[in-house]
């Protein structure tokens, strides 16, 4: 079981990490989260959608692993598949969380639970005299830059949301056997509304480099087929015959 908690010298400071370290904590993961600015490097590799939070009108940024929950097609005997790793994901056992010590302030947290982690790994956390070690300094950093690129990634949705650029989608599942399954809750670009886009607010976008992230999410839409693939080349015995992205809207009209 988990035990994350924020790390203090006083009280980890003969704890280290392994270097090499698995992916099993998302075996059985179908989607992820993913920022903004990696959109370009996954596109070529998951297809990526925002969903909703159930608990708010906010959004989450994520790419779909697998066409059901628990089944992660990128992830088989122990190795990850994908041609990228989204930055999250690689971050176990790791992560950021508001320091209890102090107000409004982010600090490291790990899993002191987690397999890789333990005195008798290779990585410490600090040094003989209590510094941080330059490994423990990479993570932080590289943590520093995932919030930066999350903080981003929310200005970019709530961006999208003002401006009514987005539309909820389903992929609609045909199988072999004569199922047929729909997913719903998801969403992506109005290309409509897009092309509609002002002038001025055309110039806008393209000055602060919005549409790089817009294209990328709308070009990666094409690797549900890759899903598809990767489905039917597996051990599961239901292959899909055919996948399809509908506009919710259009569904519901019909």
């Amino acid at each position: 079981m988990a035990n994350v908690v924020p790390v203090r010298k006083d009280l980890h400071k003969n704890l280290k990490v392994a270097t090499k370290r698995g992916l099993e904590h998302i075996a059985n993961q179908h989607i992820a989260p993913i920022t903004a600015r990696e959109y370009s490097k996954a596109a070529n590799s998951f297809p990526i959608f925002l969903v909703k939070q159930p608990e708010a009108a906010r959004y989450r940024s994520i790419v779909m692993l697998g066409l059901e929950a628990g089944e992660n097609l990128y992830y088989k005997d122990e190795r990850w598949n994908g041609t990228y790793l989204p930055q999250g994901v690689s971050m176990v056992p790791f992560g950021l969380g508001v320091d209890p010590d102090k107000e409004k302030t982010l600090t490291t947290y790990i899993d002191v639970e987690n397999e890789y982690v333990g005195e008798d790994k290779e990585n410490a956390l600090f040094d003989a005299e209590g510094n941080d070690t330059e490994f423990y300094k990479s993570v932080q950093n590289s943590l520093g830059r995932l919030y930066e690129n999350e903080t981003m990634t929310e200005k970019f949705m709530e961006e999208l949301a003002e401006n009514d650029l987005l539309q909820e989608l389903e992929l609609h599942v045909n199988f072999s056997t004569g199922e047929n399954k729909k997913l719903v809750g998801l969403f992506g670009i109005d290309e409509k509304k897009l092309q509609d886009l002002s002038d001025d607010k055309v110039l806008d976008f393209h000055k602060r480099g919005i549409f790089i992230p817009i294209h990328a999410m709308l070009g990666s839409i094409g690797q549900i087929n890759k899903l598809a693939q990767l489905r039917n080349l597996s051990d599961n015995e239901q292959k899909i015959a055919g996948i399809q992205v509908h506009f919710a809207k259009e569904t519901a009209e019909a």
